[in-house]
C-alpha cells in the first residue's frame, strides 16, 4: 500500500506465541496489500482498473470494501469518493486503515491488549494501553517550501477519552493526491493538512480525507459529527479546528 505499518506495546504472551500473533497480523496486511494495491500491476484491483475483471468475479472482500466506500461517500455528503478523476476505483482512502484495524483485531484476539498500531502515520491505541504518556500522539509539522524543517506540530493526549484514533491527510509528503469529488480535479485549496481524532481509525481516516477535499469549510461540517475533532493546517501557516479540539492538546511538562 506504499507505506509502513508498525506495532508497539507490551505483551503478556510468551515469545513464541507473541511472534505467532505478530506474524498473523502482518500476514493479513500483506494479503490486503496483494488484493488492493494499485502499485502492483497484477493485483485484483489493478486488473479491475484495467477492465480485465469485475467486482463479482473477485474475492467478496472487494465488494465489501466497495460498499463501505459508497456508505462513507453518503455519510460525508460525497466529499469522500473512492473513484479517481479517470473513474478508477481507488479505495486507498479507506483500505489502509481498514487493514490496520483488522490486523489489530488479530492481536487482540491473541491476547495482546496493550499496544498501538501506526499505519503510515495514522495511529490507533488499544483499550488496554497503560501509562499516561502512552496515550499521547504527536502530529508532524507539514514540510513545505516555506517551512522546510521537520518537527512536531503538536501533541494530542487521548488519556481518558473514548477517541483512540488519529489520522492525517494532506499534501506535505505525497504532494497532490486527494481529488475534489465535485470537480474531479486534485484538491488544491487553502489547506495543507487535516488531522482527525475519532473513536476508530477508519472513521478518522475517511473524515480527514473528506475534510481535506472540501477545504476549510469542512470545519463547520465536522463540528456536527459526533465523537470527532479535527485540526486544520492552512497554507498560510494559520490553524483552524473544531470546537472541542482544545480539550485534546497535551499539557507541557511542568504545567
Amino acid at each position: 500500500m506504499g507505506t509502513v505499518f508498525r506495532f508497539a506495546g507490551r505483551t503478556p504472551l510468551n515469545e513464541q506465541d507473541h511472534a505467532d500473533a505478530l506474524t498473523g497480523a502482518c500476514a493479513f496486511l500483506h494479503s490486503a496489500d496483494e488484493m488492493f494495491s494499485l502499485y502492483k500491476p497484477e493485483s485484483p484491483l489493478s486488473r479491475l482498473a484495467r477492465g480485465e475483471t469485475n467486482v463479482a468475479a473477485l474475492d467478496p472482500i472487494v465488494d465489501e470494501i466497495w460498499n463501505a466506500c459508497e456508505a462513507w461517500s453518503a455519510e460525508t455528503d460525497g466529499w469522500f469518493n473512492a473513484f479517481t478523476p479517470d473513474r478508477t476505483f481507488d479505495p486507498s482512502g479507506l483500505v489502509k486503515t481498514w487493514a490496520a484495524t483488522e490486523a489489530a483485531r488479530r492481536l487482540l484476539a491473541a491476547g495482546v491488549t496493550d499496544f498501538a498500531v501506526n499505519a503510515g502515520g495514522d495511529v490507533w491505541l488499544s483499550d488496554g494501553v497503560t501509562g499516561e504518556r502512552s496515550w499521547k500522539v504527536g502530529i508532524s509539522k507539514p514540510i513545505t517550501i516555506a517551512s522546510p524543517e521537520a518537527g512536531i506540530l503538536t501533541v494530542f493526549d487521548l488519556f481518558n477519552s473514548p477517541m483512540r484514533a488519529v489520522a492525517t491527510s494532506g499534501t506535505a509528503e505525497r504532494g497532490l493526491h486527494i481529488w475534489n469529488p465535485r470537480s474531479y480535479e486534485f484538491a488544491e485549496n487553502e489547506l495543507i493538512q487535516v488531522t482527525v481524532i475519532a473513536e476508530d481509525l477508519i472513521k478518522a481516516d475517511v473524515w480527514a480525507t473528506a475534510a481535506f477535499a472540501e477545504g476549510v469549510d469542512a470545519v463547520a461540517r465536522l463540528n456536527r459529527v459526533p465523537n470527532l475533532e479535527a485540526l486544520f493546517v492552512l497554507r498560510d501557516g494559520g490553524l483552524a479546528g473544531t470546537d472541542g479540539l482544545i480539550n485534546y492538546f497535551a499539557k507541557v511538562e511542568g504545567e
